[in-house]
């Protein structure tokens, strides 16, 4: 007796393919995944995939906005779970900043996979606008900084933290030393110094 597969709306079933290109970086990598690879992974025909993404480039950003949904969720949680000084909240933004990419390998194999596509500098910015955009708002309770000048420290202080992540791909310091060095920084970023606006 054969049972025929169970029909889902189109949210669900774009979830369920994204679950699925999901599991293929994770046990083969990036370069693995393919519109054919995932109806395959899915089970389903290779229309329905096209159909969903149009192109390898779309369903990669769309697996790249997914990550960055669920990381972006996972810091909002924290966030409301820290105690309610600037330290704390410093070391949750760091911490979060740095599991994106040690916790989350999928989100750099796919990063990589899309470099070259003229849409990921769009959406790199656009994630970068709303990362600054939510440290800005957990730190305000604890800055003297006007909401733009505190918004202009938080893109230096992201600035920063490439550094740093470089040079933790690089092997130059550990997760903790970067962890430390970005809550420092973040810490220390967030006041009302000398010469602020």
């Amino acid at each position: 007796m054969t049972t025929s597969p169970t029909r889902l709306t189109k949210a669900a079933r774009r979830e369920q393919l994204l679950d699925a290109a999901l599991g293929i970086v994770r046990a083969q990598g990036a370069d693995a995944l393919t519109l054919v690879t995932l109806a395959e992974a899915a089970g389903v025909s290779r229309p329905i995939a096209y159909d969903h993404f149009g192109t390898r480039p779309g369903l990669l950003l769309a697996l790249y906005r997914r990550l960055d949904e669920r990381h972006r969720q996972a810091l909002d949680e924290a966030l409301k779970a820290a105690p309610a000084n600037a330290e704390a909240i410093a070391r949750v933004l760091s911490t979060a900043y740095f599991a994106c990419a040690t916790d989350v390998p999928e989100f750099t194999a796919v990063s990589a996979a899309l470099k070259g596509d003229p849409e990921v500098a769009s959406l790199q910015q656009e994630m970068l606008d709303a990362y600054a955009e939510v440290m800005g708002t957990a730190l305000a309770p604890y800055s003297g900084l006007a909401p733009e000048a505190l918004r202009l420290r938080c893109l230096g202080i992201l600035g920063a933290a490439e550094a740093i992540a470089t040079e933790l791909n690089r092997g130059r310091t550990t997760p903790e030393q970067a962890v430390g060095a970005l809550a420092d920084l973040i810490t220390a970023g967030a006041g009302s110094g000398p010469g602020c606006p």
